[in-house]
């Protein structure tokens, strides 16, 4: 009888002995039932077991500070310039506001050690970079596309092949099996080739199109500085999410300096060229302003 309802027994047992052993026996039935997962066969879907996790050090947060502030003072300076800017103007700025102020927020959560899971490997692992990038990017192609004149339905195809371009580098990374990675990675690329496309022909024509030089040079240096470092994004995920060959500091460091690059000296080069988005499509040109 007892063989066949062991746990009544044990529980009997436990009744029945002295509060010292029945501390000791429920110790020892908790960490027998702790230990039996980890007789179980190993998982092609979870990332082993880790004992020690590789996490930032003092250098990559170094890095998150700079970046931090950096993307903070920017936020703050177009808020600034925005309350004084024409109606035709602040959209444009408001636009890069949402964008470097969602990457404060990012930096803000990784600094205060959020959004963050170990990945295969046992590295630690920032999503809430890549919640960042699928807010940020599109928005950097919305303001690229408005300055540039594009249409609307080629805006917003451009948009969604970025966020497919996020969300496949994200389930790259997180992957555990090594050709699932890898061809996540591939599945990414190829969302990426019509952004930079886009980037680097059609928004540009339709900016050389909308009539005024200072409208296509204020284009051509946000699309060259967004083309140099979004270029960038890809190898630094081959050394890090990829082949796990640089650090977990050394990874957040390249990340930072693109980001600062990439949303930072975006909105500032707006900011100083504020005078250029009267002549956007869908603006008020300056001149007749001037005699209203």
């Amino acid at each position: 009888c007892t063989q066949a309802f062991p746990s009544v027994t044990l529980a009997f047992s436990l009744l029945s002995s002295p509060v010292t052993t029945r501390r000791m026996s429920t110790l020892q039935t908790v960490e027998s039932l702790a230990s039996a997962p980890a007789a179980a066969a190993p998982s092609n879907t979870l990332p082993e077991a880790c004992t020690q996790v590789e996490i930032l050090g003092s250098t990559g947060v170094g890095a998150l500070v700079v970046a931090f502030l950096a993307l903070l003072v920017s936020t703050v300076a177009v808020l600034f310039k925005a309350a004084n800017a024409s109606a035709s103007k602040r959209k444009f700025l408001f636009i890069s506001a949402y964008i470097t102020g969602v990457a404060t927020l990012a930096y803000f959560a990784m600094l205060s050690d959020q959004g963050w899971v170990a990945i295969t490997g046992c590295r630690q692992f920032f999503y809430a970079r890549y919640i960042d990038w699928a807010i940020t990017t599109p928005l950097l192609i919305l303001d690229l596309g408005i300055i540039a004149g594009v249409d609307m339905m080629t805006l917003i195809t451009i948009m969604a092949s970025d966020v497919l371009m996020v969300y496949c580098g994200y389930m790259g990374a997180v992957s555990v099996v090594a050709t699932v990675k890898w061809f996540w990675f591939l599945f990414s690329c190829m969302f990426f080739v019509p952004v930079i496309y886009a980037l680097t022909r059609l928004f540009r024509n339709a900016s050389q199109d909308s009539g005024h030089e200072a409208v296509h040079e204020l284009y051509s240096r946000l699309s060259w500085l967004t083309v140099v470092t979004w270029s960038f994004y890809p190898i630094v995920w081959l050394f890090s999410e990829g082949f796990a060959s640089f650090s977990v500091s050394l990874e957040v460091i390249a990340y930072a300096i693109l980001d600062v690059f990439a949303k930072a000296v975006f909105s500032f080069i707006i900011i100083g060229n504020h005078e250029a988005l009267e002549y956007t499509r869908g603006s008020r040109p300056a001149e007749s302003r001037e005699y209203v």
